[in-house]
C-alpha cells in the first residue's frame, strides 16, 4: 500500500483529497491527512470571526469520510525529505511515499521589533479567536490600528466598523492608498466608503517598531488599544526551515507539476509554493485539483497534460451590504460583488461540506 501524506487540510490540501476521492482512488493508495484541527477553517472569512459578526461554527467544513482516508491531528514539527518522514511536534515520525505540503502561511513581520509580540493576527483559527476576544473587550470609544491596507486589512476594518460603531478605527499602510495592488478607481471607491463610515486611512506609514499601546512611524507614535497585523504573509516555519530553492518571498520553487526538482515525490500546494500569481484560497484550490490530476495521470502511466491555472477574479467585502472586486481587468463595486462573494462562500461550503 502506497501512502499519500497530505500536510494541511486547508483549501489546497482538501481540494487535492476531495478530487482524488471523487475519481476512483487506486486500490493500493491510501491518503493520510495531518492537520492541527478536526475541520477546515474557512480562512477567507476569518476577518468576520475577528470582528464578531459570525461565530466559528459557521466557518468550519468537516473533512471527508472515506475508508482509505485517515485523519491524524497534530502539529507538523519538521520534514526529512531524504528519509521520507514527517515528524510531528511530539517527535512521532509519519512515513510517506508521496508527500503534499499544503500548510499555508503565517504572518510576515518583516523583522519589525515588537510586531509579533504586540499585535493580533488572523492567520489561524486560534489566533483569530484571540483577536476577537481582544477587539470585543475594548471599551467604548477605544482605538484600533490595522497595519496593512491590503484585502485582509480592508475587510476586517469594514467588518469591525459594522460590529463596533463606537470604536475609532485606522488603517495604516506604507503605500499612498489602500488596496494599492488594485486599480486606482476601485481603491478610491473603498477610500470613499471608509470616509463615509468614519474609518481613517493613513498612507505612507513606515512602521519602525510596535509597542503595547502604539505603532511607531519613525518617532511618531500612533496610539491604539489593539493593533491588528495584516501587513504580509510568508510560508509557515516548517517550510522556512527546508534548505531548498525558494523565491524572494520564501516560497518553494516547484516544477510544472508542482513538485520539487530534487524530490519529485513531493508536491507543494498553495501559499508554500512559488506560483505566477498572488497567494489566495482560489489559487490553492485550483492547484490542489491540478495536482490530483497529475497524480491520477502518473498512476495510470500517462504523461500529464496541463492547462494553465486560470483564476476567476478577486472579491472583497465592505461589511455585509457592499463590496468590491476585480473580474479580469474589470472593477466591480457596490452590492453585486458582495452578493457574489456570499455566493462563492455558499458554494465552497456546499462543495467541500
Amino acid at each position: 500500500m502506497r501512502t499519500l501524506l497530505v500536510l494541511g487540510g486547508g483549501y489546497g490540501g482538501l481540494a487535492l483529497i476531495q478530487e482524488l476521492l471523487n475519481h476512483h482512488l487506486p486500490h493500493d493508495v491510501e491518503i493520510v491527512l495531518i492537520d492541527r484541527m478536526p475541520y477546515q477553517g474557512i480562512k477567507t472569512e476569518y476577518y468576520a470571526l475577528a470582528a464578531g459578526t459570525v461565530n466559528d461554527y459557521h466557518l468550519r467544513i468537516q473533512f471527508p469520510v472515506h475508508p482509505r482516508l485517515t485523519v491524524r491531528y497534530g502539529e507538523v514539527g519538521s520534514i526529512d525529505l531524504d528519509s521520507q518522514l514527517v515528524f510531528l511536534e511530539s517527535g512521532e515520525p509519519v512515513p510517506y511515499d508521496i508527500l503534499a505540503i499544503a500548510l499555508g502561511c503565517t504572518d510576515n513581520y518583516h523583522g519589525i521589533q515588537g510586531a509579533e509580540e504586540y499585535t493580533c493576527s488572523i492567520q489561524s483559527f486560534s489566533a483569530t479567536r484571540e483577536t476577537y476576544r481582544r477587539l470585543n473587550n475594548i471599551k467604548p470609544y477605544g482605538t484600533v490600528n490595522i497595519v496593512g491596507g491590503g484585502l485582509s486589512g480592508v475587510e476586517i476594518a469594514a467588518e469591525l466598523r459594522e460590529s463596533r460603531p463606537d470604536l475609532n478605527i485606522s488603517i495604516l499602510d506604507r503605500g499612498e492608498r489602500v488596496l494599492s495592488a488594485f486599480p486606482a478607481k476601485l481603491s478610491r471607491y473603498v477610500e470613499e466608503w471608509f470616509s463615509e463610515h468614519q474609518v481613517q486611512t493613513l498612507g505612507q506609514i513606515s512602521v519602525s517598531h510596535v509597542e503595547k499601546d502604539a505603532v511607531f512611524n519613525g518617532t511618531q507614535a500612533i496610539a491604539a488599544d489593539v493593533t491588528v497585523w495584516t501587513a504580509g504573509i510568508q510560508p509557515v516555519k516548517v517550510v522556512q526551515q527546508l534548505e531548498l530553492p525558494k523565491d524572494r518571498s520564501g516560497r518553494l520553487i516547484v516544477g510544472p507539476y508542482s513538485n520539487l526538482a530534487d524530490y519529485p515525490e513531493v508536491y507543494v500546494i498553495g501559499d508554500c509554493a512559488s506560483l505566477p500569481f498572488a497567494p489566495s484560497a482560489q489559487a490553492a484550490g485550483a492547484q490542489g485539483e491540478q495536482v490530483a490530476y497529475v497524480l491520477r495521470s502518473l498512476w495510470r502511466g500517462d504523461t500529464p497534460r496541463l492547462n494553465a491555472i486560470k483564476l476567476k477574479g478577486t472579491l472583497g467585502s465592505l461589511g455585509k451590504n457592499a463590496g468590491f472586486g476585480l473580474m479580469g481587468r474589470r472593477s466591480v463595486m457596490g452590492r453585486v460583488p458582495r452578493l457574489l462573494k456570499s455566493g462563492v462562500l455558499w458554494m465552497s461550503k456546499r462543495h467541500f461540506g
